[in-house]
């Protein structure tokens, strides 16, 4: 499989296969590329319907010239633990910033998100994040609050006045509980829809049957995200502790 940047050539076979509506899996598996690039490289350029091949390549290499021309600050910038390469941290902040975006989170709050995952501690603090990802501070307060309303990062007080922003083990279980209760607000409005359009009509019938779609969604959304939070919390105390009983498999 190929490494390296993607060439202008390969840029072309990208716009060819967007062209043709092939899906960014059979555009990676043509190139030899993992798809995470693929996406990555679309989700940067304009998104499927305005991607252009050679202004993509141009806008990869000013971006290149300034990481160049800003290296001499960026010696200043936290080096990496354990031996970690910090292009190849990089490079996975970028492909999980592009997941983030691809599941419809807006630009500057994914790169937030990504940012913050990248980090050991889990935890940054506004100016923190500022310098990483080189944007004001306003950029960072309003990513913050749009998090914070989706459930996927929490404040704390640190020192002084100032806040740290993590995510942690819980994140994703206090977003699906904010999905699922998002999910309640729809259906308690289209069944007021109901009586409003009154019962027994077309439109009433189809708003009944997406109400209770939907009841039936976010009920077991919270069951299962309960579940999985007492399954998974459970686990990492047992393998924490190393007290756990060896599995009959492997007696």
């Amino acid at each position: 499989m190929p490494g390296g940047r993607l060439t202008q050539q390969e840029r072309q076979q990208i716009a060819v296969g967007l062209a043709d509506g092939l899906a960014y899996a059979e555009i990676a598996r043509r190139l030899e590329r993992p798809t995470s690039t693929i996406t990555r490289e679309v989700m940067r350029n304009g998104g499927p319907a305005g991607y252009r091949a050679d202004l993509a390549h141009r806008a990869t290499e000013r971006r290149a010239r300034q990481r160049r021309q800003a290296a001499p600050r960026g010696a200043e910038a936290p080096a990496q633990p354990d031996g970690r390469d910090p292009e190849a941290v990089r490079e996975f902040e970028e492909t999980l910033t592009t997941v983030f975006m691809a599941s419809g989170t807006p630009k500057m709050m994914a790169r937030v998100m990504a940012c913050l995952y990248a980090t050991d501690s889990g935890s940054l603090t506004a100016s923190e994040l500022a310098g990483r990802l080189q944007v004001s501070p306003a950029s960072v307060s309003k990513s913050i609050t749009f998090l914070e309303e989706q459930g996927l990062v929490r404040r704390e007080r640190a020192e002084g006045r100032r806040e740290r922003y993590i995510v942690d083990d819980d994140i994703w279980y206090q977003s699906l509980v904010a999905s699922a209760q998002a999910l309640v607000q729809v259906k308690e409005a289209m069944r007021q829809g109901v009586t409003v359009l009154g019962p027994g009509t077309p439109a009433a019938a189809r708003l009944e049957g997406g109400a209770r779609f939907i009841d039936f969604v976010s009920e077991n959304l919270l069951r299962a995200a309960e579940q999985a939070r007492e399954v998974l919390h459970t686990s990492a105390g047992t393998a924490s502790d190393g007290a756990a009983e060896p599995s009959p498999a492997g007696r």
